[in-house]
């Protein structure tokens, strides 16, 4: 028999067979858009180094969550920048916050789009941590009684599903026992699970304010080092109470993507963070790279790893590539 019997440039040679034969498929259904919401009216500020994403103010939120709706992309995730912010990060947890009124806003115009709540204290607090500060360091157990209570504002207002952000212990169980006990027994939690302390984070903080003015988050959010951690964290917000878990950033942690899914099987999201959105721009806007092809490049290794959604500020080009082929 001669060399060779198996050729896999057969099931390669054009795009109606390699469609065919694709085992990872990327989906409209799959994307979740992060959105950063201001005060005022009318407000719509870039961020420099997102380019592409802006600080909205409600009104133009809502404008945007009828885009998103439009585009087939199922959810959006709001991020909130206050009026004014203190030690305690009130604001977070006022039924009148930013959050909470961008939030009815949107379920009164747009019903249809999932609404998800990043649930932490560090854009509302002045000194940019995830929770109150005593010693120099992030207090756990009093955070986690304001995570509740910012959980509850979130519920009331009509989010879709909370994301506790913060990497505090026992936050889910809190939050989850905050719900129950307030008649929110069906609403989901979406957990960051695995958040690493990560360096990809830059530009976030540009668009959500939130940079640390002392010291950094390495004390409660994880070591990039440690993947046999994240599934110890996993396995404890699940305990919990999590319906859904994330890992977060995604392209670098595509392994821990991979191990949570193949251990738990329960709804993964990943999130591709700031850094890596800014690193593709920066590079598509010198000519390096092909910006499309490298975004969905991305958004495919992420699914291929074992997500099931992914929070990417490329939903948008992405739900329009996916609607062009």
């Amino acid at each position: 028999m001669e060399f060779p019997i198996h050729r896999p440039r057969r099931l390669r040679k054009n795009e109606h067979l390699r469609r065919m034969v694709r085992e990872t498929r990327l989906s409209v259904d799959q994307l979740i858009l992060p959105l950063f919401v201001v005060p005022g009216e009318g407000v719509d500020n870039e961020v420099s180094s997102m380019p592409g994403v802006r600080q909205l103010s409600i009104d133009l939120t809502v404008r945007e969550c009828a885009e998103v709706r439009d585009l087939g992309i199922p959810a959006v995730i709001l991020f909130g920048i206050p009026e004014a912010k203190d030690p305690e990060g009130s604001e977070a947890y006022s039924d009148d916050g930013i959050i909470p009124n961008a939030v009815r806003a949107i379920k009164s115009e747009v019903p249809e789009i999932q609404v998800i709540t990043d649930v932490c204290l560090c854009e509302y607090t002045d000194h940019g941590h995830c929770g109150l500060i005593v010693d120099g360091d992030v207090d756990n157990d009093s955070t986690v009684e304001l995570l509740a209570r910012e959980a509850l504002a979130h519920a009331r207002a009509g989010a879709d599903i909370v994301a506790p952000s913060d990497m505090m212990d026992g936050r889910v169980d809190g939050i989850r026992e905050a719900l129950d006990e307030e008649g929110f027994e069906n609403l989901p939690i979406l957990a960051y699970a695995a958040k690493f302390a990560s360096a990809f984070y830059g530009p976030f903080r540009d668009a959500a304010e939130s940079t640390p003015q002392f010291g950094d988050r390495r004390s409660y959010q994880m070591d990039s080092a440690n993947g046999n951690e994240a599934l110890r964290e996993v396995e404890m917000d699940l305990e919990e109470g999590a319906d859904m878990v994330m890992v977060k950033p995604a392209l670098a942690y595509l392994d821990v993507i991979w191990r949570v899914k193949q251990s738990f099987g329960v709804p993964v999201a990943a999130y591709q963070v700031s850094g890596e959105y800014a690193m593709i721009k920066a590079a598509a806007a010198n000519g390096w790279l092909d910006e499309s092809r490298v975004m969905m490049e991305s958004l495919l290794s992420i699914r291929r790893a074992g997500a099931d959604m992914i929070l990417t500020y490329f939903a948008k080009d992405a739900a329009r590539a996916l609607a062009g082929g």
